[in-house]
């Protein structure tokens, strides 16, 4: 049989040339991932070895003041941690400060605790920016859901992505056909509920079917859940409260999407008096490194799932995934 030599040398040519275009477009790839990955560290300490060496107890009683996001408070998953905790270290008593995002990472600027735990990457940055945080972890993460009456007269089970079913709910209510209570206390439920609303291009500010509420998250549930009203809301918080029978009118409607991704993190407030800091941040390393056993399991029994994924096994994604959020893009 004949075989063209100069075809086969032009065929064998152009297999090297789209070989090499991908082995160079693939170490491109992987540089903007590794770059990527070295911003965030710059911003964010990202710590993979586990069974960190913690110091002896102290001998006299401390009280180590953490200020922290509601939700994590009100799902009970703090108090776990820290009876946990106590159990290696009974002179130690961790007293949380549940409060909004925004007003946590307020009472770290002004030196009332050592240390906080947050959800709202953006506003994070920007105390980190000031210099108020360091040793940033991320330790746990789920999802944001938007709930509603189980009749569902804004249609948002049938809608796309966060910004339809917002868009919804925004021409329902200038129906009178809906009602949507926002928390309104600049935390990171309420950021992220802002952050939708920007993107719809629809500004439901002094709607008279939009209801700031300014409180925490189990009473914007309850007061939802009165009202027949729709929001935004962890999933962790709303699985507590609709098992214990607290939310017999509201339904999980809507949680498609990356975008409703709720990352967790813990810092360590630099003001914090060194004698205080050692203890608080031997807590914030507890928790690190017992997260698949506390945070993974916790919730199981009671409620059939877990409120919370330990963020170990993604941390990688979900910091790049917080510089994402933390950039506005």
């Amino acid at each position: 049989m004949y075989v063209d030599k100069g075809s086969s040398h032009k065929i064998i040519i152009s297999l090297l040339l789209i070989m090499i275009l991908f082995l160079v477009a693939l170490n491109i790839l992987q540089y903007n991932i590794s770059k990527e990955i070295s911003r965030a560290s710059a911003t964010y300490t990202i710590t993979t070895t586990l069974f960190t060496s913690y110091p002896p107890p102290p001998q006299n009683e401390i009280r180590i003041r953490v200020s922290t996001t509601t939700s994590l408070y009100a799902t009970g998953l703090l108090s776990y941690l820290a009876s946990q905790f106590n159990k290696l270290y009974s002179t130690i008593k961790i007293d949380f400060i549940p409060v909004g995002t925004g007003a946590a990472l307020k009472i770290a600027e002004r030196g009332d605790v050592c240390a906080v735990f947050v959800h709202a990457p953006d506003l994070e940055q920007q105390y980190i920016s000031k210099g108020v945080l360091e040793y940033g972890r991320i330790f746990a993460y789920n999802y944001f859901i938007i709930v509603g009456p189980s009749d569902d007269p804004a249609m948002i089970r049938n809608a796309t992505s966060a910004e339809d079913a917002f868009r919804r709910i925004y021409y329902a209510g200038e129906h009178g056909k809906a009602i949507f209570i926002s928390r309104g206390d600049n935390s990171g439920t309420h950021i992220k509920e802002l952050s939708i609303w920007n993107k719809t291009g629809l500004d439901p500010h002094g709607r008279p079917w939009y209801r700031e509420a300014g409180a925490g998250m189990d009473q914007v549930l309850i007061m939802s859940n009165e009202m027949k009203a729709y929001t935004l809301s962890d999933v962790g918080t709303y699985l507590k409260f609709k098992k214990e029978g607290r939310l017999p009118y509201l339904e999980e409607l809507f949680s498609k999407g990356s975008d409703l991704i709720n990352i967790y993190s813990m810092y360590l407030v630099k003001s914090c008096s060194s004698d205080l800091k050692i203890y608080a941040k031997t807590f914030l390393d507890f928790v690190y490194d017992n997260q698949k056993d506390l945070i993974g399991k916790f919730g199981v029994e009671e409620y059939g799932a877990s409120l919370f994924n330990p963020a170990i096994d993604r941390e990688k994604e979900l910091t790049c995934e917080w510089l994402r959020i933390a950039e506005g893009s």
